[in-house]
């Protein structure tokens, strides 16, 4: 699916974010030492070698809402950012931590000049936020940072389940329509 806001597609895909051949950047679910985990941060480090753990170690910890950007070693991709999203019912206020990694990663991105990215749904997996709800805010923190990009021209969001990719296309259907 996707949808055009202010010249920027915004997409929705099924698959696996290590593979996103024609993305710049690729987002990580990244924990707090920003190593290699369970999840979208296993896949992401795995998929990049022992070069991504060793670039991160200086740049950790996160705290939640916050975002980095490494090299993307043995990824298809130039760069990694790494988010550290909110734990759902711990960091609070979690509508505005989940919002500013998005927010965020879009910053990063378009401060390196860069046309493309994609993101995994961000603290759904063991971070506990209900699926629905981030599809809500990060598809409106998306939308709203599509609409102030001046490089980005794709932003993917890259769903590792079916469940995933439906949530986050009704949401974004929703959108389409106000």
């Amino acid at each position: 699916m996707k949808l055009q806001i202010a010249g920027v597609t915004l997409e929705l895909t099924q698959g696996d974010i290590t593979r996103q051949t024609d993305l710049d950047a690729v987002v990580n679910a990244a924990n707090a030492q920003l190593m290699p985990g369970g999840g979208v941060a296993g896949a992401i480090h795995r998929a990049a070698g022992p070069g991504l753990e060793e670039e991160c170690r200086s740049l950790a910890p996160l705290r939640p809402g916050q975002a980095v950007m490494t090299g993307a070693h043995d990824l298809p991709n130039r760069h990694v950012i790494h988010c550290l999203g909110p734990v759902y019912g711990v960091d609070e206020p979690s509508d505005q931590l989940l919002a500013s990694c998005y927010e965020r990663a879009i910053q990063l991105a378009e401060d390196a000049g860069l046309t493309s990215i994609g993101f995994p749904a961000l603290s759904t997996g063991a971070f506990g936020y209900p699926t629905r709800d981030a599809a809500s805010i990060a598809i409106d923190s998306v939308a709203r940072a599509a609409r102030a990009a001046n490089r980005l021209d794709l932003i993917r969001f890259v769903l590792f389940s079916q469940e995933d990719y439906e949530i986050h296309r009704e949401v974004l259907s929703n959108l389409a329509v106000d």
